[in-house]
C-alpha cells in the first residue's frame, strides 16, 4: 500500500506545480452542457475532461481498475470518488495544456470535498448551465425518438438525482461568489453568447 499512496503524493505535487485553472460545469440532463463544453474548445481551448467518458474509457482498456469500475456500475454502487479524481489527475497531467472544463463532476457534495482535498484546487469557477425541467425533457425525447414512454420515468429519476445531489455543491459555491449561471433554455447561439461573456476576459470586454 506504501508505494500506492507515494505514487498519488508525487501525482498531487506534480499537479499542484502544474497550477491548472479548473472549470466545473454542470447543468441537469439535457440542458447542453456537451454542446457548449465543445464550442469552449474551440473559442477558447480549454481541454474538456468528461469524468462519464474517462470512467467509460477505463473500462474499455480492460484493466484491473477498469474491471472494478464495471462490477460497480453493474451492481448499482456509485464509483468511489477517489477513483473518478485519480482519472482526472491523470488526465490533467498527461494534456499539454492547463485549462480544463471538469463536465459532469462533482456530482455531489463528496465529490467536491474529496476533489478539493485530494487535488489541492479549488475551481476558477462552476459554470452551471440553468434549464428549466419541461425543456429538458422535450429536448431528451426528441432526442431519444420512438422510446418516449420508457423514458420519461426514467428521465425524471435523473432529474431528481441532479437536484438533490448537484444542488448542494452549486450553493456551496454560490457562497464563495462562483457560480456563474448560464440560462440555458435559450437557442444555442444565444447560450453560448453568455457563455463568452464569462470566459472573456474583463480587459477585453472593455475594449470590445
Amino acid at each position: 500500500m506504501g508505494t500506492v499512496s507515494v505514487a498519488n503524493k508525487d501525482i498531487n505535487v506534480s499537479l499542484a506545480e502544474k497550477k491548472p485553472r479548473v472549470v466545473f460545469v454542470l447543468g441537469g440532463p439535457g440542458s447542453g452542457k456537451g454542446t457548449q463544453c465543445a464550442n469552449i474548445v474551440e473559442h477558447f481551448h480549454y481541454t474538456h475532461l468528461s469524468a462519464g467518458d474517462l470512467l467509460r474509457a477505463e473500462i474499455k482498456s480492460g484493466s484491473e481498475n477498469g474491471t472494478m469500475i464495471q462490477n460497480m456500475i453493474k451492481e448499482g454502487k456509485i464509483v468511489p470518488s477517489e477513483v473518478t479524481i485519480k482519472l482526472l489527475q491523470k488526465a490533467m497531467l498527461e494534456s499539454d495544456n492547463d485549462k480544463f472544463l471538469i463536465d459532469g463532476f462533482p456530482r455531489n457534495e463528496e465529490n467536491r470535498a474529496a476533489f478539493e482535498a485530494v487535488t489541492k484546487i479549488e475551481p476558477e469557477f462552476v459554470l452551471f448551465f440553468n434549464c428549466p425541467e419541461e425543456e429538458m425533457e422535450k429536448r431528451l425525447l426528441s432526442r431519444n425518438q420512438g422510446r418516449e414512454d420508457d423514458n420519461i420515468e426514467t428521465i425524471r429519476k435523473r432529474f431528481n438525482v441532479f437536484l438533490e445531489s448537484s444542488l448542494p455543491v452549486i450553493e456551496h459555491y454560490k457562497a464563495k461568489e462562483k457560480v456563474r449561471e448560464i440560462e440555458a433554455a435559450k437557442p444555442i447561439g444565444e447560450v453560448f453568447e453568455a457563455v463568452k461573456v464569462v470566459f472573456t476576459p474583463k480587459a477585453e470586454k472593455v475594449v470590445a
